[in-house]
C-alpha cells in the first residue's frame, strides 16, 4: 500500500473549489482538503509553494495512432505526452486502422490505458462501419462494451438520413453523437479557409460556411429526433451563434473547441507552414475572437487537445498535399492559460473547461476535487514560462502548430490514483 501524500500550500482549484491550503491523498483517493490539515504520520509531503493543484485534465478528443498508425504515435508515447501535459483521462478517437467499430477493440483500448499506469483511455465508438459514412455500426454493442459516445473522428457523418438514424438510435441508450462539423462536399480537396490569403497563396480553400451548414443541419436533426449532438473543435462565429441559439431553445446540443482556434488564426500558415495545416483549417481573426467570446460566455462546453499526431513525412509535402493535424497533448494547458493571462477567462473557468465539464460530457467520474474522488491530480506553476520546440516535446508526435511559441504555465507534477506519473 502506498503511503499517504500531503500536498501543502497549494491553490486547490476545481469545479466549485478554490481554496489555498492542503490536500491529503490516501489509498488512491482524495481523503481531505482545506487550510492547514496537519501532517499524518509517515505521509510523503509535496511542497506546492503556491502552485495550482487541480484535477488531472480530461481531454475529450485525441487520436492515439494505435492501432494502425503506430509510426505516428503509440499509446505508450501518447501516455508519456499526456502525463507531461497534466492529462490523466483521454477520450480516444475511433478512426484508426482498424476503426473502433468492434466491441473487442473498445475493451482493448480501455485495457491498454490501464496498462500505462498513468492514463485512463475512454474510447469513442465509430458511428459508421470503418468510419466510412456508409452503414451504421453496432452502436448498442459498442456502448455496452464501454464506448463513451460515437463519432467518425476527423470525418463528418455526411448523409443526413444516416445522421438522423444515428441520433435516434443513440438516444435509446443516452449517448451522444460527436460530429466533425464540416460539409464533406464543400471541404473536399481544400486545405485552408477561403479568404484573400488562401487566394494569394494559391491554396485550394474551404468556405467557413461548410462548418455552419453541418451545424445547422444537425441541430435540426437533433430537434427532430430528440437525440444529443456534440460538435467537435468548433472554429467559426457563425456556427457558434447557431449552437448558442439551440442551447437557448433547450435542445441537447453541446460543443468543444481546441487551442488553435482561440490562439491562432489563418496568418499562422505564413508561407506554407504545414505544421499549421489543421482540420478544420485555421480561421480569420474575427472567428478566433468569436471562439474566445464563446468560451467566456459558456457557449463552448469544453476545451479538447484535438491531438492529431503526424509523422515528419506526413508534413514534408507541399501544403495542399500535407496531412492536416497538429499534436496538442503537451500544450493543452499552456495555450489555454494564455487566455487567463490576457484576461479573457478566469482561471477557475479555464480549469473547469479542461476537467469537470468534459468529464461530465463523457460520463466520467474524473475531473473533480472532492472527498473520496479519484486522486488524479495536476500541479502546475501558472506563471512559469517555457517555449514550445518541435523535436523536444514529450511523446513521439512533434507536429505542433505552436512550434516556437512562448507559453506561461508549466506542469511540475501529475498523479494518477495517487501515484506520481510525471515530475
Amino acid at each position: 500500500m502506498n503511503p499517504d501524500t500531503l500536498f501543502r500550500g497549494a491553490r486547490i482549484l476545481g469545479d466549485g473549489v478554490d481554496v489555498v491550503g492542503d490536500l491529503l491523498v490516501r489509498d488512491g483517493s482524495i481523503a481531505d482538503f482545506g487550510p492547514s490539515l496537519g501532517r499524518p504520520d509517515s505521509a510523503d509531503v509535496v511542497e506546492a509553494e503556491g502552485a495550482v493543484l487541480c484535477p488531472g485534465l480530461v481531454d475529450m478528443r485525441a487520436a492515439l495512432g494505435e492501432p494502425g498508425y503506430e509510426y505516428r504515435e503509440t499509446i505508450a508515447s501518447a501516455a508519456e505526452a499526456a502525463a507531461a501535459g497534466g492529462i490523466t483521462t483521454l477520450a480516444a478517437l475511433p478512426d484508426t486502422q482498424p476503426a473502433i467499430d468492434d466491441p473487442a477493440l473498445v475493451h482493448l483500448l480501455r485495457t491498454r490505458g490501464v496498462e500505462t499506469g498513468s492514463l485512463s483511455i475512454l474510447p469513442y465508438g465509430a458511428v459508421t462501419r470503418g468510419c466510412r459514412g456508409e452503414e451504421m455500426a453496432e452502436l448498442g454493442l459498442l456502448r455496452e462494451a464501454g464506448a463513451v459516445a460515437f463519432t467518425d473522428g476527423s470525418r463528418a457523418v455526411g448523409p443526413a438520413r444516416l445522421m438522423r438514424l444515428a441520433l435516434s438510435y443513440a438516444r435509446g441508450f443516452d449517448a451522444r453523437i460527436v460530429q466533425h462539423p464540416e460539409d464533406p462536399s464543400l471541404a473536399a480537396g481544400g486545405s485552408a479557409t477561403e479568404s484573400e490569403q488562401a487566394t494569394r497563396l494559391g491554396l485550394p480553400s474551404i468556405p467557413a460556411a461548410a462548418e455552419a451548414i453541418i451545424v445547422a443541419r444537425d441541430i435540426r436533426l437533433a430537434e427532430l429526433t430528440g437525440g444529443a449532438v456534440h460538435f467537435a473543435h468548433v472554429s467559426t462565429g457563425e456556427a457558434l451563434a447557431l449552437i448558442r441559439r439551440a442551447k437557448d431553445a433547450g435542445l441537447s446540443v453541446t460543443c468543444d473547441t481546441a487551442p488553435p482556434y482561440f490562439d491562432l488564426n489563418e496568418t499562422t500558415i505564413g508561407t506554407f507552414r504545414t505544421y499549421a495545416k489543421l482540420s478544420p483549417p485555421l480561421r480569420k481573426e474575427a472567428d478566433r475572437q468569436a471562439v474566445v467570446a464563446a468560451l467566456a460566455d459558456g457557449t463552448i462546453d469544453a476545451i479538447a487537445s484535438d491531438h492529431q499526431p503526424r509523422d515528419a513525412d506526413d508534413k514534408r509535402l507541399p501544403f495542399a498535399q500535407a496531412a492536416a493535424g497538429g499534436c496538442g497533448l503537451a500544450t493543452l494547458l499552456g495555450v489555454t492559460l494564455a487566455q487567463v493571462h490576457n484576461g479573457s477567462l478566469p482561471m477557475a473557468q479555464a480549469i473547469t473547461l479542461l476537467t469537470s465539464r468534459p468529464a461530465a460530457l463523457l460520463g466520467s467520474a474524473a475531473g473533480r476535487i472532492a472527498k473520496d474522488a479519484p486522486a488524479d491530480l495536476c500541479l502546475f506553476e501558472p506563471d512559469r514560462i517555457w517555449k514550445v520546440e518541435a523535436g523536444k516535446l514529450p511523446g513521439k508526435a512533434q507536429n505542433s502548430p505552436f512550434d516556437g511559441r512562448a507559453l506561461e504555465g508549466v506542469v511540475i507534477g501529475t498523479w494518477k490514483s495517487g501515484k506520481r506519473v510525471f515530475g
